[in-house]
Protein backbone atom coordinates (compact mmCIF):
# COMPACT_ATOMS: atom_id res chain seq x y z
CA UNK A 1 0.00 0.00 0.00
CA UNK A 2 1.11 3.33 -0.81
CA UNK A 3 1.77 6.38 1.56
CA UNK A 4 -0.12 8.79 1.67
CA UNK A 5 -0.19 12.24 3.43
CA UNK A 6 -2.35 15.47 3.37
CA UNK A 7 -2.94 18.85 4.28
CA UNK A 8 -4.73 18.84 7.92
CA UNK A 9 -5.41 21.02 10.53
CA UNK A 10 -6.24 18.90 13.20
CA UNK A 11 -6.65 15.16 14.42
CA UNK A 12 -7.96 12.73 11.48
CA UNK A 13 -11.93 12.40 12.10
CA UNK A 14 -14.38 9.03 12.45
CA UNK A 15 -14.58 8.76 8.56
CA UNK A 16 -10.60 8.82 7.84
CA UNK A 17 -10.06 6.81 10.78
CA UNK A 18 -12.90 3.88 9.55
CA UNK A 19 -11.28 4.73 6.08
CA UNK A 20 -7.88 3.45 7.09
CA UNK A 21 -9.18 0.48 9.18
CA UNK A 22 -11.05 -1.31 6.11
CA UNK A 23 -7.96 -0.59 3.71
CA UNK A 24 -5.79 -2.29 7.00
CA UNK A 25 -8.02 -4.80 7.19
CA UNK A 26 -8.35 -5.58 3.36
CA UNK A 27 -4.77 -5.69 2.23
CA UNK A 28 -3.09 -6.34 5.48
CA UNK A 29 -0.42 -3.55 4.35
CA UNK A 30 2.56 -2.87 6.38
CA UNK A 31 1.71 -5.73 8.69
CA UNK A 32 4.28 -8.47 9.84
CA UNK A 33 3.67 -11.54 12.00
CA UNK A 34 6.67 -12.33 14.23
CA UNK A 35 8.30 -15.80 14.52
CA UNK A 36 6.94 -17.07 17.56
CA UNK A 37 9.82 -17.38 20.28
CA UNK A 38 11.21 -20.70 21.31
CA UNK A 39 9.24 -22.47 23.93
CA UNK A 40 5.88 -20.10 22.77
CA UNK A 41 4.15 -23.76 21.64
CA UNK A 42 4.65 -25.21 24.56
CA UNK A 43 1.90 -22.84 26.89
CA UNK A 44 -1.36 -24.07 27.08
CA UNK A 45 -4.43 -22.29 25.63
CA UNK A 46 -4.97 -20.63 22.19
CA UNK A 47 -2.59 -18.10 20.77
CA UNK A 48 -2.79 -14.29 21.39
CA UNK A 49 -1.82 -12.06 18.60
CA UNK A 50 -0.78 -8.52 20.05
CA UNK A 51 -0.47 -5.56 17.82
CA UNK A 52 3.19 -3.80 17.92
CA UNK A 53 4.86 -0.84 16.24
CA UNK A 54 8.32 -0.88 15.26
CA UNK A 55 9.95 1.08 17.19
CA UNK A 56 12.01 1.25 20.87
CA UNK A 57 8.95 1.68 22.14
CA UNK A 58 7.84 -1.84 21.90
CA UNK A 59 11.12 -3.25 23.01
CA UNK A 60 10.11 -5.37 26.20
CA UNK A 61 7.68 -7.10 23.20
CA UNK A 62 10.43 -8.39 21.59
CA UNK A 63 12.70 -9.16 24.51
CA UNK A 64 9.68 -10.74 25.94
CA UNK A 65 9.61 -13.13 22.84
CA UNK A 66 13.93 -13.42 22.27
CA UNK A 67 13.70 -14.67 25.66
CA UNK A 68 10.27 -17.42 25.84
CA UNK A 69 8.84 -15.34 28.34
CA UNK A 70 5.57 -15.48 26.94
CA UNK A 71 5.82 -19.40 27.70
CA UNK A 72 7.08 -19.09 31.10
CA UNK A 73 4.10 -17.28 32.13
CA UNK A 74 1.76 -19.74 30.48
CA UNK A 75 0.81 -18.07 27.42
CA UNK A 76 0.76 -18.36 23.72
CA UNK A 77 1.49 -14.80 22.12
CA UNK A 78 2.31 -13.87 18.08
CA UNK A 79 3.28 -10.40 17.95
CA UNK A 80 1.95 -8.59 14.78
CA UNK A 81 3.74 -5.77 13.36
CA UNK A 82 2.60 -2.29 12.42
CA UNK A 83 4.46 0.48 10.98
CA UNK A 84 2.87 2.93 14.22
CA UNK A 85 0.89 1.41 17.08
CA UNK A 86 -2.76 3.19 15.96
CA UNK A 87 -2.64 0.72 12.94
CA UNK A 88 -2.43 -2.05 15.56
CA UNK A 89 -5.01 -0.44 17.73
CA UNK A 90 -7.33 -0.23 14.09
CA UNK A 91 -6.60 -3.87 14.03
CA UNK A 92 -7.68 -4.55 17.90
CA UNK A 93 -10.89 -2.64 17.09
CA UNK A 94 -11.21 -4.91 13.82
CA UNK A 95 -10.74 -8.14 16.02
CA UNK A 96 -7.17 -8.71 13.89
CA UNK A 97 -5.47 -8.90 17.19
CA UNK A 98 -6.48 -9.53 20.64
CA UNK A 99 -4.29 -6.94 22.55
CA UNK A 100 -2.06 -4.20 21.14
CA UNK A 101 0.15 -1.33 22.70
CA UNK A 102 -0.18 2.33 22.14
CA UNK A 103 0.59 5.91 23.27
CA UNK A 104 -2.09 7.10 25.93
CA UNK A 105 -2.84 10.47 23.75
CA UNK A 106 -3.17 8.58 20.50
CA UNK A 107 -5.59 5.79 22.01
CA UNK A 108 -7.75 9.20 23.67
CA UNK A 109 -7.89 10.29 19.81
CA UNK A 110 -9.38 7.49 18.84
CA UNK A 111 -12.03 6.47 21.22
CA UNK A 112 -15.06 7.98 19.56
CA UNK A 113 -13.86 5.11 17.15
CA UNK A 114 -13.96 2.29 19.81
CA UNK A 115 -15.61 3.62 23.04
CA UNK A 116 -15.10 -0.19 24.38
CA UNK A 117 -11.19 0.01 24.35
CA UNK A 118 -9.87 -1.14 27.41
CA UNK A 119 -6.46 0.49 28.85
CA UNK A 120 -4.92 -2.38 31.30
CA UNK A 121 -1.42 -0.64 32.89
CA UNK A 122 1.10 1.21 31.52
CA UNK A 123 4.69 -0.46 30.39
CA UNK A 124 6.88 2.97 29.67
CA UNK A 125 7.04 6.59 29.95
CA UNK A 126 8.90 9.21 28.81
CA UNK A 127 9.40 13.26 28.17
CA UNK A 128 12.51 12.72 26.15
CA UNK A 129 11.58 9.49 23.28
CA UNK A 130 9.69 12.08 21.20
CA UNK A 131 11.97 15.02 19.50
CA UNK A 132 11.26 18.42 17.61
CA UNK A 133 13.04 18.41 14.66
CA UNK A 134 14.01 21.78 12.67
CA UNK A 135 14.42 21.50 8.86
CA UNK A 136 18.01 22.62 7.37
CA UNK A 137 16.72 26.70 6.82
CA UNK A 138 14.92 26.89 9.70
CA UNK A 139 16.57 29.27 12.01
CA UNK A 140 14.37 29.20 15.17
CA UNK A 141 10.87 28.20 15.76
CA UNK A 142 9.29 31.66 14.61
CA UNK A 143 10.20 30.47 10.92
CA UNK A 144 7.97 27.63 10.79
CA UNK A 145 5.18 27.76 8.67
CA UNK A 146 4.40 24.54 7.95
CA UNK A 147 4.85 21.01 10.50
CA UNK A 148 4.27 17.58 9.48
CA UNK A 149 2.26 15.57 12.41
CA UNK A 150 0.98 12.12 12.28
CA UNK A 151 -2.69 12.07 13.97
CA UNK A 152 -2.54 11.69 18.15
CA UNK A 153 0.78 12.12 19.95
CA UNK A 154 2.75 13.68 17.37
CA UNK A 155 0.21 16.44 16.73
CA UNK A 156 -0.67 17.40 20.28
CA UNK A 157 3.12 17.36 20.99
CA UNK A 158 3.11 19.76 17.88
CA UNK A 159 1.00 21.75 18.87
CA UNK A 160 2.13 22.66 22.47
CA UNK A 161 5.79 23.19 21.24
CA UNK A 162 4.21 25.92 19.16
CA UNK A 163 2.44 27.35 21.84
CA UNK A 164 5.29 27.59 24.48
CA UNK A 165 7.26 29.31 21.66
CA UNK A 166 3.45 31.57 21.87
CA UNK A 167 3.11 30.68 17.96
CA UNK A 168 -0.38 30.51 17.04
CA UNK A 169 -1.06 26.36 16.00
CA UNK A 170 -3.38 27.90 13.82
CA UNK A 171 -1.05 30.01 11.79
CA UNK A 172 1.40 27.11 11.11
CA UNK A 173 -0.30 24.69 8.28
CA UNK A 174 -0.18 20.92 9.73
CA UNK A 175 0.85 18.08 7.18
CA UNK A 176 -0.91 15.13 8.30
CA UNK A 177 1.72 11.82 6.98
CA UNK A 178 3.18 8.95 7.95
CA UNK A 179 6.31 9.07 10.20
CA UNK A 180 8.71 7.14 7.71
CA UNK A 181 7.94 9.40 5.05
CA UNK A 182 8.45 12.91 7.35
CA UNK A 183 12.38 13.10 7.56
CA UNK A 184 12.03 13.05 3.19
CA UNK A 185 9.38 15.72 3.46
CA UNK A 186 11.64 18.07 5.73
CA UNK A 187 14.80 17.43 3.18
CA UNK A 188 12.77 18.48 0.22
CA UNK A 189 11.73 21.56 1.83
CA UNK A 190 8.00 20.45 2.24
CA UNK A 191 7.70 21.26 5.49
CA UNK A 192 9.63 22.94 8.51
CA UNK A 193 9.53 20.93 11.64
CA UNK A 194 8.16 17.83 12.93
CA UNK A 195 8.10 16.05 16.08
CA UNK A 196 8.09 12.07 16.70
CA UNK A 197 9.37 9.41 18.31
CA UNK A 198 13.02 7.75 17.21
CA UNK A 199 14.36 6.64 14.94
CA UNK A 200 12.40 9.47 13.09
CA UNK A 201 14.30 12.62 14.15
CA UNK A 202 17.99 10.94 13.90
CA UNK A 203 16.43 10.27 10.51
CA UNK A 204 16.19 13.83 10.36
CA UNK A 205 19.38 14.52 11.42
CA UNK A 206 20.86 12.41 8.78
CA UNK A 207 18.46 14.80 6.12
CA UNK A 208 20.56 17.54 7.38
CA UNK A 209 17.82 18.63 9.95
CA UNK A 210 18.63 19.68 13.44
CA UNK A 211 17.14 18.58 17.03
CA UNK A 212 15.75 21.52 18.91
CA UNK A 213 14.53 19.78 22.51
CA UNK A 214 12.58 16.85 23.52
CA UNK A 215 9.01 17.47 24.51
CA UNK A 216 9.95 17.19 28.12
CA UNK A 217 11.46 20.21 27.87
CA UNK A 218 8.00 22.28 27.21
CA UNK A 219 6.31 19.62 29.58
CA UNK A 220 4.90 17.38 27.50
CA UNK A 221 5.56 13.35 28.61
CA UNK A 222 3.58 10.19 27.06
CA UNK A 223 2.90 7.08 28.57
CA UNK A 224 2.43 3.75 26.77
CA UNK A 225 -0.95 1.31 27.25
CA UNK A 226 -1.54 -2.11 27.04
CA UNK A 227 -4.85 -2.78 25.22
CA UNK A 228 -7.36 -4.81 24.96
CA UNK A 229 -11.45 -4.49 24.00
CA UNK A 230 -13.52 -4.94 26.62
CA UNK A 231 -15.85 -8.22 25.31
CA UNK A 232 -12.59 -9.79 25.17
CA UNK A 233 -11.32 -8.77 28.49
CA UNK A 234 -14.11 -10.10 30.36
CA UNK A 235 -13.75 -13.64 29.11
CA UNK A 236 -10.10 -13.87 29.25
CA UNK A 237 -8.91 -11.72 32.38
CA UNK A 238 -6.50 -14.89 33.08
CA UNK A 239 -5.03 -14.53 29.74
CA UNK A 240 -4.17 -10.51 29.93
CA UNK A 241 -3.08 -10.93 33.50
CA UNK A 242 -0.10 -13.30 32.11
CA UNK A 243 0.77 -11.13 29.15
CA UNK A 244 0.82 -8.60 32.03
CA UNK A 245 3.48 -10.81 33.75
CA UNK A 246 5.48 -11.27 31.78
CA UNK A 247 5.44 -7.86 29.94
CA UNK A 248 6.31 -6.65 33.69
CA UNK A 249 9.14 -8.78 33.52
CA UNK A 250 10.56 -8.01 30.14
CA UNK A 251 10.54 -4.27 31.28
CA UNK A 252 12.75 -4.76 34.40
CA UNK A 253 14.76 -6.92 31.75
CA UNK A 254 14.94 -4.00 29.61
CA UNK A 255 16.13 -1.66 31.95
CA UNK A 256 18.55 -4.16 33.84
CA UNK A 257 20.08 -5.20 30.46
CA UNK A 258 19.49 -2.58 27.66
CA UNK A 259 22.40 -4.32 25.27
CA UNK A 260 20.23 -7.77 25.47
CA UNK A 261 17.11 -6.09 25.00
CA UNK A 262 18.28 -3.64 22.24
CA UNK A 263 19.72 -6.86 20.29
CA UNK A 264 16.24 -8.57 20.40
CA UNK A 265 14.68 -5.52 19.32
CA UNK A 266 17.15 -5.09 16.08
CA UNK A 267 16.49 -8.73 15.85
CA UNK A 268 12.67 -8.18 15.51
CA UNK A 269 12.20 -4.71 13.55
CA UNK A 270 15.82 -4.07 12.32
CA UNK A 271 16.33 -0.76 14.33
CA UNK A 272 20.21 -0.95 14.85
CA UNK A 273 21.05 -2.18 18.37
CA UNK A 274 23.03 1.18 19.37
CA UNK A 275 20.02 3.42 18.70
CA UNK A 276 17.77 1.10 20.86
CA UNK A 277 20.73 1.21 24.06
CA UNK A 278 19.87 5.19 23.43
CA UNK A 279 16.18 5.24 23.47
CA UNK A 280 16.51 2.90 26.30
CA UNK A 281 18.32 5.79 28.35
CA UNK A 282 15.36 8.49 27.38
CA UNK A 283 12.22 5.74 28.24
CA UNK A 284 10.89 4.82 31.69
CA UNK A 285 10.65 0.96 31.60
CA UNK A 286 8.26 -0.29 34.06
CA UNK A 287 4.87 -1.83 34.24
CA UNK A 288 2.65 0.06 36.73
CA UNK A 289 -1.30 0.79 37.51
CA UNK A 290 -2.73 4.21 37.20
CA UNK A 291 -2.21 7.13 39.18
CA UNK A 292 -4.32 10.04 39.93
CA UNK A 293 -1.70 12.29 38.06
CA UNK A 294 -2.05 10.26 34.98
CA UNK A 295 -5.74 10.31 35.04
CA UNK A 296 -5.63 14.61 35.11
CA UNK A 297 -3.63 14.37 32.33
CA UNK A 298 -5.82 12.06 30.37
CA UNK A 299 -8.32 14.62 30.90
CA UNK A 300 -6.38 17.59 29.66
CA UNK A 301 -5.14 15.31 26.72
CA UNK A 302 -9.29 14.35 25.80
CA UNK A 303 -10.38 17.87 26.40
CA UNK A 304 -7.40 18.25 23.69
CA UNK A 305 -9.14 16.17 21.42
CA UNK A 306 -12.66 17.57 21.74
CA UNK A 307 -11.04 21.17 21.17
CA UNK A 308 -9.85 20.35 17.51
CA UNK A 309 -13.30 20.21 16.54
CA UNK A 310 -13.12 16.48 15.41
CA UNK A 311 -15.68 14.29 17.78
CA UNK A 312 -19.03 16.19 19.44
CA UNK A 313 -18.52 14.67 22.60
CA UNK A 314 -15.41 14.58 24.99
CA UNK A 315 -13.88 10.99 24.86
CA UNK A 316 -14.65 9.16 28.36
CA UNK A 317 -10.74 8.17 29.60
CA UNK A 318 -12.47 7.12 33.21
CA UNK A 319 -14.51 3.96 31.23
CA UNK A 320 -11.33 3.27 29.10
CA UNK A 321 -8.94 3.44 31.54
CA UNK A 322 -8.56 0.28 34.02
CA UNK A 323 -7.17 1.41 37.15
CA UNK A 324 -6.59 -0.94 39.93
CA UNK A 325 -6.87 -3.81 37.12
CA UNK A 326 -2.86 -4.26 37.63
CA UNK A 327 -3.03 -4.46 41.23
CA UNK A 328 -6.35 -7.01 41.27
CA UNK A 329 -4.79 -9.12 38.56
CA UNK A 330 -1.49 -9.49 38.60
CA UNK A 331 0.25 -11.41 41.84
CA UNK A 332 3.09 -8.91 43.78
CA UNK A 333 2.32 -5.93 40.82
Amino acid sequence: MQTRFSTRRFLAGPAALAAALLTLTACGAGTTDSTAAAGNDAAAGPTIRIGVGVDASYTPFFLADAEGLWAKHGVNVQLVQFGQGSEGVNNLIAGQVQMSGNSDTTTISMLQQSPDLRSLLVYEQSGKYLKVVLGPKVTSPAKIRKMAVAPGLSEMAATRFLESKDIDPKSVEFITADPPEIPALMKKGDIDAYVLWEPWPTKGVEQGGRVLENTGAYGVTYAQWLLAKSDWLKSNTDVAAKVAEALEEAARLTESDPQAAAEATEKAVKVPAAQTVTAIKEIDFGVRDFTDADLKGYEKTAQFVLDSGKVKAKPDVTAVVQRGWLTENVEGS
